[in-house]
Formats: C-alpha cells, structure tokens, sequence
C-alpha cells in the first residue's frame, strides 16, 4: 500500500515522503492517526504542489543561506561535555547542542535536522560538522569539545 507521509515516523520515512507499508499497518495505525493519506493520483498532486511551494520559499532564501554560510565559515564552536579523566565523554553530542551554540554564538537560527555530524564524538576533541542550508549551500564548521 502506497502511503504519503504527512510527517516524520521514524523507522518508516520523514514528512512528504511517499512509502509502501503492509495494507494493515496503513488503515489501522497510519491512516487513523493522522500520520499519511492514501497515495491516490488527487494526494500526489497535492503533494507536488506543497513541495513546489517549499521549494520556491527555500529558493528565495538562498542569500539568506550563503550569508548564514559565511557568518560561520571557518569558525571554531566550543561545546562543553562531562567527561572522565581519559577523555572520553558521557553521553553524546547530538544536533541539539550544535544547534544551541550556533543560536548562542552566531544568532542564528538553524534546523537541527540540517546538521550532520559525521563521525560519532566519543573523546574530547575536535570534529567537524556539516550544515546543509540548502541544496546548493553547505558549510563546515569545527566542534571543539572540552571538558566542563
């Protein structure tokens, strides 16, 4: 059964994606939930258009976006973590905290689900984040853990 998704489900897709489920998991949990709508040809129309819209809004931010990239390019950010005394961190650095820095730092606003962070920190270190604004715009930016 083919299903457009009307926001993130994890494990199964993110908002606007189009996935095939088994018939039962759509009607019983999907479809009453609120989380997809039938894949019919009058749903991906409406699709088509809700992405050509995101698209166009995306577009006319793009200097926007290359001046966020240029704010930050070549910038080191400082997140502090606990830590044992060989260097390795509890927990885990996630988005989040980048995303928080970068809002503390910089002023800017950014969507925690435009960072990846490539290799997973587990020491006290310096990493390298990659933020994708846009299709065309992405920046680097270092991440320096230290100890608290």
């Amino acid at each position: 059964m083919k299903l457009i998704l009307l926001q993130n489900v994890d494990n199964l897709g993110y908002k606007h994606d189009v996935v095939n489920v088994k018939p039962g998991f759509g009607r019983n949990y999907l479809i009453p939930q609120g989380y997809a709508v039938i894949a019919n040809p009058t749903n991906q129309n409406k699709l088509d258009k809700i992405i050509a819209d995101i698209s166009a809004k995306e577009n006319a931010r793009l200097d926007e976006y290359k001046a966020m990239a240029q704010k930050i390019s070549g910038q080191t950010l400082k997140i502090g973590v606990k830590s044992g005394t060989s260097g390795k961190i509890f927990g885990k650095v996630t988005n989040v905290q980048v995303v928080a820095e970068l809002k503390d730092k910089f002023d800017l606003d950014v969507e925690r689900k435009k960072i990846t962070l490539p290799d997973d920190p587990k020491e006290i270190g310096t990493y390298t984040a990659v933020i994708n604004f846009h299709p065309e715009v992405s920046e680097t930016i270092n991440i320096e853990l230290v100890a608290e």
